[in-house]
């Protein structure tokens, strides 16, 4: 059962993410957060997990903006849900240099990002593999509905890089025997990559 931590962290995501939105759309940030937490519990995630979920991209998002810098706001989530949690957006957090380095370090610095999660613990490959899925399913609906497009609202505008990205995923959570979410991330890039050659 879910106690109070969870129904705080509810209301503390909602009050870093609530002028956000998805990526290239009007769409409330918030559905993608309780998207990932909602998968997370129906794949029998604990609560710790669960906030973990609410929270992964708190401080990719926001650090930089939320008072007192990135250090501030991780000190802030350890202290109201614990250690356990911060581990786990930590891992979670995606904080390559992207646009300092320029587009040629775009795969690289995913490569990294990937390769933290072959020898994650299995809480952070559940939040991290019910991210993926998240996203893999809302790219797989825009891309029906926009087409190739849709593809330039990525940072490389590349749909050969998110399919390898997504590829990559699928990998090493297969290797690590994620579970059924790693199945179902597997199911959903196939069914995008169908759909790429429908439209191509």
């Amino acid at each position: 059962m879910l106690s109070e931590r969870f129904d705080s962290a509810l209301l503390f995501a909602s009050q870093l993410h609530r002028h956000q939105t998805r990526h290239g759309s009007a769409v409330p940030y918030m559905s993608h957060l309780l998207g990932v937490a909602s998968l997370v519990l129906e794949d029998h995630g604990s609560e710790d997990e669960a906030i973990a979920a609410l929270l992964h991209d708190s401080v990719e998002d926001h650090g930089n903006r939320y008072t007192g810098g990135r250090g501030a706001l991780r000190a802030e989530i350890a202290a109201r849900f614990g250690s356990n949690v911060l581990e786990m957006v930590d891992a979670c957090t995606d904080d390559g240099a992207y646009d300092e380095q320029g587009p040629g370090a775009w795969k690289p610095l995913k490569q990294a990002y990937l390769d933290r999660f072959a020898t994650a613990s299995e809480s952070v490959r559940r939040v991290a593999c019910a991210d993926k899925l998240q996203n893999a399913r809302s790219i797989l609906g825009d891309y029906r509905e926009f087409g190739e497009p849709f593809w330039e609202r990525f940072r490389t505008r590349s749909r050969d890089d998110q399919l390898w990205y997504y590829g990559e995923l699928v990998q090493v959570f297969r290797q690590t025997k994620t579970g059924r979410l790693a199945v179902e991330l597997a199911s959903t890039l196939s069914l995008l990559q169908a759909a790429t050659l429908e439209k191509s």
